[in-house]
């Protein structure tokens, strides 16, 4: 049954409704149709207020059709009021800070129409399978405002056995709108609400030519195998809205996720390979933009702002994050400074002494003249950067100069605040591979002589220079080398094999060079490492050149002093790249987009899987999306700052090639890999250097995800045949192995998801991945590599001792001179602080693990229950940690001008309370 409050009118030519329609008899049916819900015409007409009683049928888009042998039941049937209470937020914002456009935006939202509602119950419509009862669109009704959103109320009355399993949302609005959540009450009851967690924009589709609504579900998560009947079309519907056709270039409206190579990095005038899909090559995917391709390759047409590539809407930036990181400003900023760098004397200018580089923190920046040469290089840079964003913002640096001032402002990093001298110190450039920026590529050296595994012919003898015989010297016969290695006394930084076959092709550019690269450790009876010796080899050259190695130890003249240092420098630019490159851009960012363009894909918003991992998805797509526009496209900051320079990520594809491996990511494994632990009899790991702060605290946060995930996994899958038998969860497995790691899809170690254990490892190591991982390896980045000695990103002369007479000349005469000329140039150090700054930050609307609960776990009882143990398992290691910070004993992270371990401790209070931006908490996801 249908009643009006207002005469209806019958439908129009085109579909859409007229301003008066009537009540209709379906031919020869015998059966009462009603008219559609009135919504907007494509001439906007004004549309009738309806309110409606709803029967079963088999309707057709809003039209109703209500059987007559089943009408006279229905009628007899209890009714009930079912009221939609929608939040919604228009991004505008300027509407709502002037009194008048938001009067006037009031009156637009009064008297137009223009969102609209369908409510889908559970149930079957009879005729239809897997389709439930629909209401027709009912329209709603601006009530009130609060904060930033406006709410909205949608009314019609259904009968009383009417169960809320979706609600479709029609925006007919000319502009985008955010639909926070909806709250469904059945009579104004709210202990019987139906609460819909939306959290989306939706924008007008027929802008699109697109008329289908948006589909939210309820907080309850059913697997596909317990879908109620009446929404298993509507749950595959929407999946395959969201795949896409692989055609066609994408708006910044879509909400399409697909896969592409890296394609984009590059441009015919200054061109870089294609990462992935090729064996050369191998890469994971990126999200499809659909952007044209160039004319003269196959590589992907660039935009000019890296805020314009495409992502689906839901993946980007709020408001207010965007806001808070000045994402777009700051990288504007950087951009100025890649304009500036292409002036070759100001871009290759060496910082003219330690002194200066400290007056970066002590004095900060201020708009003075140039000095003449020898001078500070304060008032110099900022002078010249200013000319330089005169040109580039055509004389609105005014405006900017606030910002610029704040930008370069820079805080002293905590390294430098705890002990000035650590960056020169052998303890703490040991200390930081186990509690630094970079703590995953130390490892045990389990045999001696140390080899290689390159090719002899091409790359120089196999056998290291670390011989025995000079390990046995270098530790003052305490032990043998033999002994050493049985002992586990002895550990290593090896960019030996990485980095060797690059280091042609990255001294044929200007201002950078490369070694491959062995540093041995020694762990003494106080459990610290001690740094013995670095080897550094050039392999020979194509023309007959001969290779060159040669061995760098700790001496006791002031002379071998300063050659050591420079051997670190080396070392130190080795260690801070492939910490970028690898452990955390490749690892993080790149390997994770792949899980989430194929959870999108292939699991629903209602499956238990989705609503786990989501949180810990959030933004990341779009920082990604940044990065390739700014950071590791060609000529970006990447490939300005680091030693490897254009081959930059070219070389990330390669350790991807032949480092990568899923199984191998989640942190037991990893740490078992590289030595630094066993696993013992009863199954519990054992560290081989007891005080290692970043295994101590990870694998006390893996196994809190651990033991969460299982609870979680084991509330929704109570046998084998459930894991086996869920068709989206392995279609969502299959297509993370088969598209987006595709180039590794046939690789013996990927696990199968068949069993509780398996999928919990999984999700798991996807876990670790996108928040501890990433916290190790991004909030320590401004800490310590603010302060740029410490853990340079370049090394842009070869050492002395390899170039001859004239090298070791120069070097005795002025060897601060020569580290300076070593370490980045000003404004490739300048570029960096920006960039860690920006990375190293924390959005006030961050969601921190342990202290975020997505409301479907709240609302079932299980799963809060078992969040609520999570949450308290992580503020034991909150307790844990700090004790660890305050006991004597653990000299790695404890004592006078040494840095506390806390990137892994978990946010226990106000983050942005805490001292430092590594107490801060451990994000859920790759947001920064």
């Amino acid at each position: 049954m249908l009643t009006a409050t207002q005469p209806l009118a019958a439908p129009s030519h085109n579909g859409r409704p007229s301003s008066s329609l009537t009540g209709r008899v379906s031919s020869g049916s015998g059966r009462w149709v009603a008219p559609p819900v009135p919504r907007r015409s494509s001439t906007r007409r004004t549309v009738s207020k309806v309110s409606c009683r709803v029967s079963p049928g088999d309707g057709n888009g809003g039209v109703l059709t209500i059987d007559a042998p089943r009408r006279e039941l229905r009628e007899r049937e209890t009714e009930v009021e079912m009221k939609a209470v929608v939040k919604v937020h228009l991004k505008d914002k300027t509407v709502f800070e002037s009194p008048f456009l938001f009067s006037r935006f009031l009156g637009k939202l009064v008297h137009r129409h223009w969102l609209f509602i369908e409510f889908v119950s559970t149930e079957v419509d009879p005729g239809k399978e897997g389709e439930g009862i629909k209401t027709g669109q009912v329209e709603a009704k601006y009530v009130s405002s609060e904060d930033d959103f406006c709410i909205f109320e949608a009314t019609c009355r259904v009968p009383s056995s009417f169960t809320v399993g979706a609600v479709l949302i029609d925006n007919d609005h000319e502009h985008e709108m955010f639909i926070k959540d909806v709250e469904v009450l059945r009579d104004g009851d709210k202990s019987t609400a139906v609460y819909l967690d939306c959290e989306s924009w939706v924008i007008d589709n027929e802008k699109n030519g697109n008329d289908d609504r948006r589909v939210f579900f309820p907080l309850k998560s059913y697997l596909p195998s317990e879908t109620p009947k009446g929404l298993q079309r509507l749950r595959k519907s929407e999946l395959e809205a969201i795949r896409g056709n692989g055609r066609g270039e994408r708006v910044k409206s879509d909400r399409i996720y697909d896969y592409d190579v890296y394609n984009d990095l590059g441009d015919p005038s200054n061109p870089r390979p294609v990462l992935g899909g090729s064996a050369e090559f191998p890469y994971p995917r990126r999200c499809r933009t659909g952007r044209p391709k160039n004319n003269r390759d196959s590589t992907e047409t660039r935009v000019k702002e890296a805020s314009d590539i495409y992502v689906p809407r839901d993946e980007a930036f709020s408001e207010s994050k965007e806001q808070a990181f000045k994402t777009k400003a700051t990288l504007g900023v950087l951009h100025a400074f890649l304009e500036l760098m292409k002036t070759k004397d100001k871009r290759d200018l060496s910082f003219p002494s330690l002194a200066a580089i400290d007056a970066l923190f002590e004095e900060g920046f201020t708009n003075a003249p140039p000095p003449k040469e020898g001078g500070t290089v304060r008032g110099y840079t900022f002078s010249v950067l200013k000319e330089e964003l005169g040109h580039l913002f055509k004389g609105e640096f005014g405006a900017m100069k606030h910002t610029l001032d704040k930008i370069l402002d820079f805080e002293t990093p905590e390294i430098r605040q705890k002990d000035k001298l650590a960056w020169f110190r052998d303890e703490e450039f040991a200390r930081e591979t186990l509690a630094g920026m970079n703590p995953m590529n130390i490892q045990l050296v389990t045999k001696l002589p140390i080899e290689s595994q390159l090719d002899e012919s091409t790359y120089g003898p196999r056998e290291s220079l670390l011989t025995k015989e000079l390990i046995e010297d270098l530790i003052n016969g305490v032990m043998t080398a033999d002994e050493a290695v049985e002992k586990k006394k002895l550990f290593m930084l090896d960019y030996h094999d990485a980095l060797l076959p690059y280091v042609h092709k990255v001294r044929e550019q200007e201002d950078t060079t490369l070694y491959g690269s062995r540093t041995l450790f020694f762990l003494t009876k106080d459990g610290t490492l001690k740094p013995i010796a670095i080897e550094l080899t050039r392999p020979k050259y194509k023309t007959g050149k001969l290779p060159w190695r040669d061995v760098f130890t700790p001496g006791g003249s002031v002379t071998d002093s300063w050659m050591w240092q420079l051997a670190k420098t080396h070392v130190l630019a080795h260690d801070t790249g492939y910490h970028q490159l690898i452990n955390h851009w490749l690892r993080t960012h790149c390997c994770v987009e792949p899980y989430i363009i194929a959870a999108h894909r292939q699991l629903s918003e209602m499956h238990p899987i989705f609503r786990l991992l989501h949180p810990h998805f959030r933004y990341t797509m779009e920082i990604n999306a940044l990065a390739r526009g700014r950071l590791i496209n060609a000529g970006g900051t990447i490939e300005t700052t680091f030693s490897p320079k254009k081959y930059s990520m070219e070389l990330s594809s390669v350790v991807y090639k032949d480092f990568w491996r899923f199984d191998m990511e989640a942190l037991p494994n990893d740490l078992i890999r590289r030595g630094m632990a066993v696993q013992g009899k009863d199954g519990k790991l054992e560290l081989t250097i007891e005080d290692y702060p970043y295994a101590n605290d990870g694998l006390l946060i893996w196994h809190a995800i651990e033991e969460w995930v299982s609870d979680y996994v084991k509330h929704y899958y109570t046998t084998t045949a459930d894991i086996i038998n869920d068709e989206e969860l392995q279609g969502w497995w299959t297509e993370v192995r088969t598209k987006g790691h595709e180039d590794k899809k046939d690789e013996p170690w990927w696990p199968e998801v068949n069993s509780h254990r398996s999928l919990v490892q999984v999700l798991t190591t996807i876990i670790w991945i996108t928040s501890g991982h990433h916290a190790a390896v991004n909030f320590g980045q401004y800490p310590f590599a603010g302060y740029f000695p410490n853990r340079p990103t370049i090394a842009r002369q070869n050492i002395p001792r390899e170039t001859g007479c004239q090298g070791m000349s120069d070097f005795v005469t002025n060897p601060e001179k020569v580290l300076l000329d070593t370490l980045p140039s000003q404004f490739q150090s300048l570029m960096v602080l920006v960039v860690l700054d920006l990375l190293s930050s924390h959005s006030p609307e961050e969601e921190y693990m342990g202290t975020h609960e997505e409301p479907a776990w709240a609302a079932e009882e299980g799963i809060r229950k078992a969040f609520d143990t999570f949450r308290g398992t992580l503020r034991d290691i909150w307790d844990q940690i700090d004790d660890w910070n305050q006991d004597s004993q653990r000299k790695n992270r404890y004592g006078p001008g040494v840095v506390p371990y806390t990137l892994l401790r978990p946010c226990d209070g106000d983050p942005f309370d805490e001292k430092s931006i590594m107490e801060m908490g451990i994000p859920n996801s790759i947001s920064i």
